[in-house]
Protein backbone atom coordinates (compact mmCIF):
# COMPACT_ATOMS: atom_id res chain seq x y z
CA UNK A 1 0.00 0.00 0.00
CA UNK A 2 1.12 3.51 -0.02
CA UNK A 3 3.23 4.86 2.48
CA UNK A 4 2.80 8.31 3.88
CA UNK A 5 6.41 8.92 2.26
CA UNK A 6 4.73 8.49 -0.95
CA UNK A 7 1.77 10.60 -0.53
CA UNK A 8 4.18 13.45 0.96
CA UNK A 9 6.18 13.45 -2.47
CA UNK A 10 3.27 12.83 -4.47
CA UNK A 11 1.80 16.22 -2.61
CA UNK A 12 5.56 18.01 -3.03
CA UNK A 13 5.67 17.11 -6.84
CA UNK A 14 2.03 16.44 -8.70
CA UNK A 15 1.86 18.86 -11.57
CA UNK A 16 -1.69 20.78 -11.92
CA UNK A 17 -2.41 22.63 -14.96
CA UNK A 18 -5.85 23.45 -15.13
CA UNK A 19 -6.04 26.20 -17.98
CA UNK A 20 -4.62 22.73 -20.16
CA UNK A 21 -6.56 19.99 -18.17
CA UNK A 22 -3.45 18.31 -17.74
CA UNK A 23 -1.58 16.81 -14.59
CA UNK A 24 1.65 15.54 -14.25
CA UNK A 25 2.98 13.13 -11.56
CA UNK A 26 6.45 12.47 -11.48
CA UNK A 27 6.89 11.28 -7.40
CA UNK A 28 7.69 7.74 -8.85
CA UNK A 29 10.86 9.13 -10.32
CA UNK A 30 13.30 8.23 -7.60
CA UNK A 31 15.55 11.71 -8.85
CA UNK A 32 17.42 13.13 -5.48
CA UNK A 33 16.07 16.46 -3.65
CA UNK A 34 18.44 18.22 -5.23
CA UNK A 35 17.72 17.59 -8.78
CA UNK A 36 16.05 20.32 -10.17
CA UNK A 37 18.80 22.47 -8.68
CA UNK A 38 21.58 20.65 -10.12
CA UNK A 39 19.69 20.92 -13.62
CA UNK A 40 18.72 24.36 -13.44
CA UNK A 41 21.70 25.79 -15.46
CA UNK A 42 20.97 23.08 -18.21
CA UNK A 43 16.86 24.24 -18.28
CA UNK A 44 17.35 27.33 -18.30
CA UNK A 45 20.08 27.74 -21.33
CA UNK A 46 16.52 24.96 -22.73
CA UNK A 47 14.44 27.90 -22.37
CA UNK A 48 17.13 30.06 -23.67
CA UNK A 49 17.30 27.65 -26.59
CA UNK A 50 13.70 27.40 -26.99
CA UNK A 51 13.06 31.34 -27.36
CA UNK A 52 15.63 31.56 -30.23
CA UNK A 53 13.72 28.34 -32.71
CA UNK A 54 10.37 30.55 -31.40
CA UNK A 55 11.92 33.55 -33.05
CA UNK A 56 13.22 32.18 -36.06
CA UNK A 57 16.90 31.38 -35.51
CA UNK A 58 18.61 28.62 -37.93
CA UNK A 59 17.41 25.88 -36.19
CA UNK A 60 18.38 23.50 -38.58
CA UNK A 61 22.44 24.18 -39.77
CA UNK A 62 22.58 21.15 -42.26
CA UNK A 63 19.78 22.56 -44.36
CA UNK A 64 19.74 26.40 -43.61
CA UNK A 65 16.25 26.61 -42.06
CA UNK A 66 14.09 28.02 -39.71
CA UNK A 67 11.78 25.62 -37.83
CA UNK A 68 8.49 27.44 -36.56
CA UNK A 69 5.41 24.54 -35.97
CA UNK A 70 5.07 26.63 -33.26
CA UNK A 71 3.75 29.69 -34.87
CA UNK A 72 0.59 26.93 -36.63
CA UNK A 73 -1.17 27.84 -33.59
CA UNK A 74 -0.13 31.68 -33.29
CA UNK A 75 0.86 32.82 -36.19
CA UNK A 76 1.21 36.20 -34.68
CA UNK A 77 4.66 35.11 -33.29
CA UNK A 78 6.34 33.96 -36.57
CA UNK A 79 9.12 36.56 -37.50
CA UNK A 80 7.86 37.75 -40.96
CA UNK A 81 4.82 39.35 -41.80
CA UNK A 82 4.41 37.09 -44.79
CA UNK A 83 4.92 33.46 -43.23
CA UNK A 84 1.96 35.00 -40.62
CA UNK A 85 -0.57 35.78 -43.73
CA UNK A 86 0.84 31.95 -45.45
CA UNK A 87 -0.69 30.25 -41.79
CA UNK A 88 -4.08 32.27 -42.03
CA UNK A 89 -4.43 32.05 -45.29
CA UNK A 90 -4.08 28.15 -45.42
CA UNK A 91 -6.11 27.43 -42.12
CA UNK A 92 -8.65 29.58 -43.68
CA UNK A 93 -8.46 28.01 -46.93
CA UNK A 94 -8.42 24.58 -45.43
CA UNK A 95 -11.85 25.20 -43.25
CA UNK A 96 -13.35 26.88 -46.64
CA UNK A 97 -12.81 23.50 -48.55
CA UNK A 98 -14.02 21.24 -46.10
CA UNK A 99 -17.23 23.22 -45.88
CA UNK A 100 -17.77 23.34 -49.35
CA UNK A 101 -17.61 19.73 -49.52
CA UNK A 102 -19.31 18.58 -46.63
CA UNK A 103 -22.11 20.94 -48.02
CA UNK A 104 -22.11 19.31 -51.45
CA UNK A 105 -20.44 22.34 -53.58
CA UNK A 106 -17.42 20.36 -54.01
CA UNK A 107 -18.24 17.19 -55.59
CA UNK A 108 -16.53 14.09 -57.22
CA UNK A 109 -16.22 13.19 -60.60
CA UNK A 110 -19.80 11.43 -60.88
CA UNK A 111 -21.59 14.50 -58.92
CA UNK A 112 -21.46 12.41 -55.70
CA UNK A 113 -20.79 14.16 -52.46
CA UNK A 114 -17.46 12.78 -51.08
CA UNK A 115 -17.74 10.13 -48.43
CA UNK A 116 -14.23 8.80 -47.97
CA UNK A 117 -10.79 10.09 -48.61
CA UNK A 118 -7.90 8.23 -49.33
CA UNK A 119 -4.50 9.62 -47.49
CA UNK A 120 -1.36 9.22 -48.79
CA UNK A 121 1.93 9.92 -46.96
CA UNK A 122 4.41 8.13 -44.76
CA UNK A 123 5.94 8.94 -41.67
CA UNK A 124 5.10 12.51 -40.34
CA UNK A 125 2.64 12.43 -43.26
CA UNK A 126 0.86 9.84 -42.07
CA UNK A 127 1.97 9.14 -38.34
CA UNK A 128 -0.31 12.29 -37.27
CA UNK A 129 -3.02 12.14 -39.12
CA UNK A 130 -3.62 8.49 -38.23
CA UNK A 131 -3.45 9.16 -34.19
CA UNK A 132 -5.96 12.27 -34.86
CA UNK A 133 -8.25 10.47 -36.90
CA UNK A 134 -8.53 7.62 -34.80
CA UNK A 135 -8.24 9.19 -31.58
CA UNK A 136 -10.97 11.25 -32.47
CA UNK A 137 -13.72 9.57 -35.17
CA UNK A 138 -17.55 9.03 -34.29
CA UNK A 139 -19.62 7.25 -36.10
CA UNK A 140 -21.11 10.54 -37.80
CA UNK A 141 -18.12 11.60 -39.18
CA UNK A 142 -19.06 12.99 -42.57
CA UNK A 143 -15.58 11.72 -44.21
CA UNK A 144 -14.51 8.22 -43.70
CA UNK A 145 -10.63 7.98 -43.78
CA UNK A 146 -8.42 5.63 -45.31
CA UNK A 147 -4.39 5.37 -45.11
CA UNK A 148 -1.37 4.14 -47.44
CA UNK A 149 1.31 4.78 -45.48
CA UNK A 150 4.12 2.24 -46.73
CA UNK A 151 5.19 1.07 -49.90
CA UNK A 152 3.63 -2.43 -49.45
CA UNK A 153 1.29 -3.79 -52.71
CA UNK A 154 -0.49 -6.14 -50.55
CA UNK A 155 -1.01 -2.89 -48.10
CA UNK A 156 -2.14 -1.20 -50.46
CA UNK A 157 -4.85 -4.21 -51.83
CA UNK A 158 -6.23 -4.35 -48.41
CA UNK A 159 -7.71 -0.70 -48.24
CA UNK A 160 -8.64 -0.71 -51.84
CA UNK A 161 -10.52 -3.64 -50.92
CA UNK A 162 -12.18 -1.95 -47.90
CA UNK A 163 -13.27 1.10 -50.26
CA UNK A 164 -14.61 -1.52 -52.61
CA UNK A 165 -17.42 0.31 -54.48
CA UNK A 166 -16.61 4.11 -53.45
CA UNK A 167 -14.67 4.97 -55.27
CA UNK A 168 -16.42 7.55 -57.67
CA UNK A 169 -16.88 8.94 -54.15
CA UNK A 170 -13.28 8.64 -52.55
CA UNK A 171 -11.25 12.12 -52.84
CA UNK A 172 -7.64 11.26 -52.45
CA UNK A 173 -5.06 13.32 -50.67
CA UNK A 174 -1.29 13.49 -51.29
CA UNK A 175 1.03 14.43 -48.62
CA UNK A 176 4.61 14.77 -49.52
CA UNK A 177 6.47 17.67 -48.50
CA UNK A 178 9.26 17.02 -51.21
CA UNK A 179 7.06 15.80 -53.86
CA UNK A 180 9.61 13.14 -54.25
CA UNK A 181 9.21 10.69 -51.10
CA UNK A 182 9.29 7.22 -53.10
CA UNK A 183 6.58 5.45 -51.00
CA UNK A 184 4.01 8.29 -51.29
CA UNK A 185 4.67 8.43 -55.24
CA UNK A 186 4.16 4.76 -55.61
CA UNK A 187 1.13 5.15 -53.17
CA UNK A 188 -0.31 7.73 -55.84
CA UNK A 189 0.63 5.59 -59.01
CA UNK A 190 -1.08 2.75 -57.38
CA UNK A 191 -4.95 4.97 -56.60
CA UNK A 192 -4.66 6.85 -59.94
CA UNK A 193 -4.30 3.36 -61.81
CA UNK A 194 -7.43 2.46 -59.82
CA UNK A 195 -9.43 5.22 -60.82
CA UNK A 196 -8.51 5.08 -64.14
CA UNK A 197 -9.42 1.33 -64.25
CA UNK A 198 -13.04 2.31 -62.88
CA UNK A 199 -13.29 5.20 -65.90
CA UNK A 200 -12.76 8.11 -63.54
CA UNK A 201 -9.91 11.02 -63.95
CA UNK A 202 -7.76 10.92 -60.83
CA UNK A 203 -7.89 14.79 -61.04
CA UNK A 204 -11.30 15.14 -60.52
CA UNK A 205 -10.71 13.50 -56.93
CA UNK A 206 -6.96 14.38 -56.02
CA UNK A 207 -5.92 17.07 -53.12
CA UNK A 208 -1.72 18.25 -52.85
CA UNK A 209 -0.37 19.02 -50.31
CA UNK A 210 3.32 19.58 -50.30
CA UNK A 211 5.82 22.23 -50.87
CA UNK A 212 5.21 25.02 -53.64
CA UNK A 213 6.68 24.18 -56.87
CA UNK A 214 7.45 20.80 -55.59
CA UNK A 215 7.32 17.81 -58.11
CA UNK A 216 3.63 17.24 -56.74
CA UNK A 217 2.95 20.78 -56.89
CA UNK A 218 3.51 20.87 -60.36
CA UNK A 219 1.99 17.74 -61.52
CA UNK A 220 -1.39 18.57 -59.42
CA UNK A 221 -1.29 22.20 -61.01
CA UNK A 222 -0.83 20.65 -64.72
CA UNK A 223 -3.38 18.61 -64.53
CA UNK A 224 -5.84 20.66 -62.89
CA UNK A 225 -6.43 18.81 -59.62
CA UNK A 226 -8.92 19.72 -57.31
CA UNK A 227 -6.94 21.88 -54.37
CA UNK A 228 -3.28 22.45 -53.12
CA UNK A 229 -2.25 23.77 -49.84
CA UNK A 230 1.20 24.45 -49.00
CA UNK A 231 3.97 22.76 -46.66
CA UNK A 232 6.95 24.80 -45.63
CA UNK A 233 10.43 24.17 -44.99
CA UNK A 234 9.99 25.64 -41.40
CA UNK A 235 7.98 22.33 -40.79
CA UNK A 236 9.39 19.29 -40.40
CA UNK A 237 7.21 15.93 -41.01
CA UNK A 238 7.66 15.05 -37.35
CA UNK A 239 6.03 18.36 -36.43
CA UNK A 240 3.47 19.12 -38.94
CA UNK A 241 0.11 17.52 -37.64
CA UNK A 242 -0.98 20.85 -36.66
CA UNK A 243 -0.05 22.21 -40.35
CA UNK A 244 -2.51 21.32 -43.49
CA UNK A 245 -0.58 17.67 -43.02
CA UNK A 246 -2.87 16.99 -40.11
CA UNK A 247 -5.82 19.93 -39.92
CA UNK A 248 -7.12 18.99 -43.44
CA UNK A 249 -8.14 15.25 -43.45
CA UNK A 250 -9.05 16.22 -39.79
CA UNK A 251 -11.59 19.38 -41.22
CA UNK A 252 -12.95 16.67 -43.66
CA UNK A 253 -13.48 13.91 -41.11
CA UNK A 254 -15.21 16.32 -39.19
CA UNK A 255 -12.84 17.08 -36.70
CA UNK A 256 -12.76 20.37 -34.70
CA UNK A 257 -9.62 21.91 -35.80
CA UNK A 258 -10.29 25.32 -33.88
CA UNK A 259 -10.05 23.17 -30.19
CA UNK A 260 -6.65 21.00 -31.59
CA UNK A 261 -5.43 24.64 -32.56
CA UNK A 262 -6.52 25.60 -29.33
CA UNK A 263 -4.77 22.73 -27.13
CA UNK A 264 -1.80 23.05 -28.26
CA UNK A 265 -1.85 26.84 -28.32
CA UNK A 266 -2.35 26.89 -24.61
CA UNK A 267 -0.19 24.44 -23.88
CA UNK A 268 2.39 26.01 -26.26
CA UNK A 269 1.74 29.16 -23.90
CA UNK A 270 1.81 27.29 -20.31
CA UNK A 271 5.58 25.37 -21.65
CA UNK A 272 6.83 28.48 -22.21
CA UNK A 273 7.03 29.57 -18.90
CA UNK A 274 10.71 29.10 -16.92
CA UNK A 275 9.54 27.61 -13.84
CA UNK A 276 10.91 24.31 -14.27
CA UNK A 277 8.74 22.63 -11.50
CA UNK A 278 5.62 24.04 -13.09
CA UNK A 279 6.16 23.58 -16.44
CA UNK A 280 4.86 20.23 -17.31
CA UNK A 281 7.12 19.38 -20.65
CA UNK A 282 10.45 20.58 -18.68
CA UNK A 283 8.93 17.92 -16.09
CA UNK A 284 9.25 15.25 -18.81
CA UNK A 285 12.48 15.92 -20.41
CA UNK A 286 14.11 16.44 -17.05
CA UNK A 287 12.70 13.05 -16.29
CA UNK A 288 13.70 11.81 -19.23
CA UNK A 289 17.26 13.13 -18.32
CA UNK A 290 17.00 11.41 -14.85
CA UNK A 291 15.89 7.91 -16.38
CA UNK A 292 18.41 7.57 -18.80
CA UNK A 293 21.48 9.84 -17.44
CA UNK A 294 21.23 11.69 -20.04
CA UNK A 295 22.25 9.04 -22.57
CA UNK A 296 19.32 6.76 -23.73
CA UNK A 297 20.20 4.08 -20.70
CA UNK A 298 16.64 3.47 -20.86
CA UNK A 299 13.87 2.54 -23.04
CA UNK A 300 10.51 4.87 -22.81
CA UNK A 301 7.38 2.56 -22.70
CA UNK A 302 4.39 4.61 -23.07
CA UNK A 303 1.38 3.00 -22.29
CA UNK A 304 -2.17 5.17 -22.95
CA UNK A 305 -5.40 3.39 -20.67
CA UNK A 306 -7.43 4.54 -23.64
CA UNK A 307 -8.35 2.98 -26.74
CA UNK A 308 -8.26 5.97 -28.38
CA UNK A 309 -5.00 6.60 -27.68
CA UNK A 310 -3.71 3.39 -28.76
CA UNK A 311 -1.78 5.05 -32.15
CA UNK A 312 -0.06 7.22 -29.50
CA UNK A 313 3.04 5.66 -28.58
CA UNK A 314 3.48 5.24 -32.35
CA UNK A 315 3.39 8.53 -33.05
CA UNK A 316 5.69 9.36 -30.56
CA UNK A 317 8.33 6.54 -31.33
CA UNK A 318 8.54 9.12 -34.77
CA UNK A 319 8.85 11.89 -32.86
CA UNK A 320 11.15 11.50 -30.26
CA UNK A 321 13.57 9.00 -32.21
CA UNK A 322 14.16 10.80 -35.09
CA UNK A 323 14.19 13.97 -33.21
CA UNK A 324 16.92 12.72 -30.53
CA UNK A 325 18.60 9.46 -32.40
CA UNK A 326 21.87 11.52 -33.33
CA UNK A 327 25.13 10.40 -33.94
CA UNK A 328 26.58 13.86 -33.29
CA UNK A 329 26.11 16.38 -30.99
CA UNK A 330 26.59 20.17 -31.96
CA UNK A 331 29.80 20.75 -31.32
CA UNK A 332 30.55 17.69 -33.87
CA UNK A 333 31.15 15.02 -31.01
CA UNK A 334 30.10 11.15 -31.70
CA UNK A 335 27.41 11.05 -28.67
CA UNK A 336 24.91 8.42 -30.38
CA UNK A 337 21.85 9.73 -28.63
CA UNK A 338 18.62 8.99 -28.54
CA UNK A 339 15.40 7.00 -26.40
CA UNK A 340 14.28 3.91 -28.00
CA UNK A 341 10.35 4.12 -27.75
CA UNK A 342 7.68 1.52 -27.67
CA UNK A 343 4.38 1.17 -26.15
CA UNK A 344 0.41 0.34 -26.70
CA UNK A 345 -2.62 0.57 -25.31
CA UNK A 346 -3.36 -0.86 -21.30
CA UNK A 347 -4.55 -2.87 -19.74
CA UNK A 348 -4.33 -4.57 -22.72
CA UNK A 349 -0.49 -4.78 -22.02
CA UNK A 350 -0.55 -6.18 -18.62
CA UNK A 351 -1.45 -9.24 -20.69
CA UNK A 352 1.69 -8.80 -22.86
CA UNK A 353 4.79 -7.41 -21.60
CA UNK A 354 3.99 -6.04 -17.95
CA UNK A 355 5.47 -9.07 -16.59
CA UNK A 356 8.74 -8.76 -17.80
CA UNK A 357 8.89 -4.67 -16.75
CA UNK A 358 7.80 -5.89 -13.42
CA UNK A 359 10.31 -8.92 -13.08
CA UNK A 360 12.92 -8.29 -16.24
CA UNK A 361 15.65 -6.63 -16.63
CA UNK A 362 15.17 -3.04 -14.95
CA UNK A 363 15.90 -1.08 -18.75
CA UNK A 364 12.92 1.30 -18.87
CA UNK A 365 10.70 3.82 -17.30
CA UNK A 366 6.79 4.09 -18.11
CA UNK A 367 4.75 6.48 -18.70
CA UNK A 368 1.01 6.23 -17.91
CA UNK A 369 -1.39 8.10 -20.06
CA UNK A 370 -4.84 8.14 -17.48
CA UNK A 371 -8.22 9.49 -18.95
CA UNK A 372 -10.47 10.47 -16.25
CA UNK A 373 -13.39 10.10 -18.28
CA UNK A 374 -14.65 6.59 -19.40
CA UNK A 375 -17.61 7.40 -21.94
CA UNK A 376 -20.26 10.06 -22.45
CA UNK A 377 -23.09 8.64 -20.40
CA UNK A 378 -23.64 6.40 -17.66
CA UNK A 379 -21.71 3.01 -17.40
CA UNK A 380 -23.53 -0.23 -16.32
CA UNK A 381 -22.31 -1.41 -12.86
CA UNK A 382 -21.03 -5.13 -12.59
CA UNK A 383 -21.65 -7.11 -10.11
CA UNK A 384 -23.04 -4.06 -7.91
CA UNK A 385 -19.33 -3.38 -7.63
CA UNK A 386 -17.62 -1.12 -10.19
CA UNK A 387 -17.79 0.27 -14.19
CA UNK A 388 -15.81 -1.21 -17.12
CA UNK A 389 -14.19 2.29 -16.57
CA UNK A 390 -13.26 1.34 -12.68
CA UNK A 391 -11.64 -1.46 -13.73
CA UNK A 392 -10.05 -0.07 -16.32
CA UNK A 393 -8.74 2.60 -13.85
CA UNK A 394 -7.77 0.03 -10.95
CA UNK A 395 -5.48 -1.55 -13.50
CA UNK A 396 -3.65 0.91 -14.64
CA UNK A 397 -3.17 2.56 -10.58
CA UNK A 398 -2.34 -1.33 -9.90
CA UNK A 399 0.00 -1.95 -12.45
CA UNK A 400 1.87 0.92 -11.52
CA UNK A 401 1.92 0.23 -7.63
CA UNK A 402 3.28 -3.27 -8.93
CA UNK A 403 6.14 -1.70 -10.90
CA UNK A 404 7.56 1.12 -8.07
CA UNK A 405 7.42 -2.21 -5.71
CA UNK A 406 10.65 -3.78 -7.79
CA UNK A 407 11.79 -0.47 -8.34
CA UNK A 408 10.43 0.55 -11.94
CA UNK A 409 10.29 4.37 -12.24
CA UNK A 410 7.27 6.09 -13.86
CA UNK A 411 5.12 8.95 -14.87
CA UNK A 412 1.64 9.61 -14.89
CA UNK A 413 0.18 12.36 -17.25
CA UNK A 414 -3.51 12.51 -16.25
CA UNK A 415 -6.18 14.10 -18.67
CA UNK A 416 -10.34 14.96 -18.47
CA UNK A 417 -11.14 13.59 -21.57
CA UNK A 418 -10.72 12.87 -25.05
CA UNK A 419 -11.34 15.62 -27.23
CA UNK A 420 -9.51 17.81 -29.59
CA UNK A 421 -8.09 20.40 -27.55
CA UNK A 422 -6.28 17.94 -25.46
CA UNK A 423 -5.31 15.91 -28.15
CA UNK A 424 -3.56 19.13 -29.12
CA UNK A 425 -2.34 19.38 -25.72
CA UNK A 426 -0.72 16.18 -26.13
CA UNK A 427 0.85 16.82 -29.03
CA UNK A 428 2.11 20.36 -28.07
CA UNK A 429 3.53 19.42 -24.81
CA UNK A 430 5.08 16.26 -26.36
CA UNK A 431 6.63 18.60 -29.09
CA UNK A 432 8.18 21.30 -26.69
CA UNK A 433 9.68 18.15 -24.54
CA UNK A 434 11.65 16.69 -27.52
CA UNK A 435 13.10 20.48 -27.76
CA UNK A 436 14.05 20.74 -24.31
CA UNK A 437 15.48 17.75 -24.36
CA UNK A 438 17.57 17.45 -27.41
CA UNK A 439 18.87 21.07 -25.32
CA UNK A 440 19.97 19.18 -22.31
CA UNK A 441 21.52 16.56 -24.21
CA UNK A 442 22.84 19.24 -27.13
CA UNK A 443 21.58 17.67 -29.95
CA UNK A 444 20.03 18.76 -32.72
CA UNK A 445 16.74 18.09 -32.62
CA UNK A 446 15.33 19.01 -35.94
CA UNK A 447 17.70 17.15 -39.13
CA UNK A 448 17.37 13.46 -39.91
CA UNK A 449 20.66 12.50 -41.73
CA UNK A 450 20.09 9.28 -41.33
CA UNK A 451 16.41 8.91 -42.66
CA UNK A 452 17.75 10.07 -45.59
CA UNK A 453 20.76 7.53 -45.83
CA UNK A 454 18.81 4.80 -45.65
CA UNK A 455 16.63 6.66 -48.59
CA UNK A 456 19.78 7.08 -50.53
CA UNK A 457 20.89 2.99 -49.45
CA UNK A 458 17.32 1.90 -51.09
CA UNK A 459 17.77 4.43 -54.59
CA UNK A 460 21.33 2.21 -55.08
CA UNK A 461 19.91 -1.33 -54.64
CA UNK A 462 16.87 -0.29 -57.09
CA UNK A 463 19.88 0.19 -59.42
CA UNK A 464 21.15 -2.74 -58.67
CA UNK A 465 18.71 -5.01 -59.11
CA UNK A 466 17.65 -3.05 -63.05
CA UNK A 467 21.58 -4.35 -63.88
CA UNK A 468 20.91 -8.02 -62.78
CA UNK A 469 17.67 -7.74 -64.37
CA UNK A 470 18.87 -6.42 -67.38
CA UNK A 471 21.44 -8.81 -67.71
CA UNK A 472 19.47 -11.51 -67.41
CA UNK A 473 17.22 -10.16 -70.29
CA UNK A 474 20.28 -9.90 -72.49
CA UNK A 475 20.73 -13.44 -72.06
CA UNK A 476 17.13 -14.72 -72.62
CA UNK A 477 16.69 -18.40 -71.24
CA UNK A 478 19.95 -18.76 -69.57
CA UNK A 479 20.84 -20.21 -66.33
CA UNK A 480 22.84 -18.48 -63.92
CA UNK A 481 23.61 -18.12 -59.98
CA UNK A 482 23.20 -15.33 -57.93
CA UNK A 483 27.44 -14.98 -58.13
CA UNK A 484 27.46 -15.36 -61.87
CA UNK A 485 25.03 -12.73 -62.06
CA UNK A 486 26.97 -9.74 -59.49
CA UNK A 487 30.49 -11.13 -61.57
CA UNK A 488 29.10 -10.38 -64.77
CA UNK A 489 27.48 -7.02 -63.63
CA UNK A 490 30.42 -6.05 -61.97
CA UNK A 491 29.16 -6.16 -58.12
CA UNK A 492 30.58 -9.44 -57.30
CA UNK A 493 30.96 -7.57 -53.58
CA UNK A 494 27.10 -7.25 -53.75
CA UNK A 495 26.55 -10.86 -54.50
CA UNK A 496 24.37 -11.01 -51.20
CA UNK A 497 22.35 -8.43 -52.45
CA UNK A 498 21.58 -9.52 -55.78
CA UNK A 499 20.54 -13.08 -54.44
CA UNK A 500 18.04 -11.31 -52.35
CA UNK A 501 16.84 -9.51 -55.05
CA UNK A 502 16.68 -12.32 -57.18
CA UNK A 503 14.44 -14.53 -54.95
CA UNK A 504 11.81 -11.59 -54.45
CA UNK A 505 11.87 -10.75 -58.45
CA UNK A 506 11.41 -14.52 -58.92
CA UNK A 507 8.65 -14.82 -56.09
CA UNK A 508 6.60 -12.21 -58.09
CA UNK A 509 4.76 -11.87 -61.06
CA UNK A 510 6.04 -8.39 -61.77
CA UNK A 511 9.61 -9.59 -63.39
CA UNK A 512 9.44 -12.24 -66.11
CA UNK A 513 12.14 -14.06 -64.01
CA UNK A 514 12.25 -18.04 -63.39
CA UNK A 515 13.94 -19.74 -60.18
CA UNK A 516 15.74 -23.51 -61.08
CA UNK A 517 15.74 -24.16 -57.03
CA UNK A 518 19.28 -26.15 -55.54
CA UNK A 519 20.30 -27.39 -53.10
CA UNK A 520 21.59 -25.05 -50.92
CA UNK A 521 19.28 -22.75 -52.30
CA UNK A 522 22.41 -20.43 -52.64
CA UNK A 523 23.17 -22.42 -55.38
CA UNK A 524 19.85 -22.12 -57.36
CA UNK A 525 20.02 -20.42 -60.79
CA UNK A 526 17.76 -17.79 -62.49
CA UNK A 527 16.72 -16.85 -66.05
CA UNK A 528 14.64 -14.39 -67.88
CA UNK A 529 11.60 -16.39 -68.85
CA UNK A 530 8.41 -15.10 -70.49
CA UNK A 531 6.99 -18.67 -68.43
CA UNK A 532 8.49 -17.31 -65.02
CA UNK A 533 5.43 -16.55 -62.89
Amino acid sequence: MMSVEEWERYKKYLNFNPEIGLMVDISRMMFPENYFDQMEPLMQKAYWDMEAVESGAIANPDEKRMVGHYWLRAPELAPRREITRDIQKTFQAVKDFSKKVHAGKIKSQKGKPFSRMLIIGIGGSALGPQFVSDALKTSKDPIKPYFFDNTDPDGFDRVLKEIKGAFSETMTIVISKSGGTIETQNGMLEAKALYQSKGLRFEKHAVAITEVNSDVDRLAKKEGWMARFPMWDWVGGRTSEISAVGLLPAALQGIDIDALLEGARLCDEKTRKKDSRTNPAALLALMWYHATGGRGEKDMVVLPYKDRLQLFPKYLQQLIMESLGKERDLNGQIVNQGISVYGNKGSTDQHAYVQQLREGVNNCFITFIEVLKDREGRSLIHDGKATSGDYLNAFLQGTRRALSEKDRESIILTIEKIDARSIGTLIALYERAVGFYASLINVNAYHQPGVEAGKKAAGLVIQLQAKALAFLKKEKGKPFTSEEIASAIGAPEEVEMVFKLLEHAATNMDHPIKKIPADPIFRSQYQYSTGAM
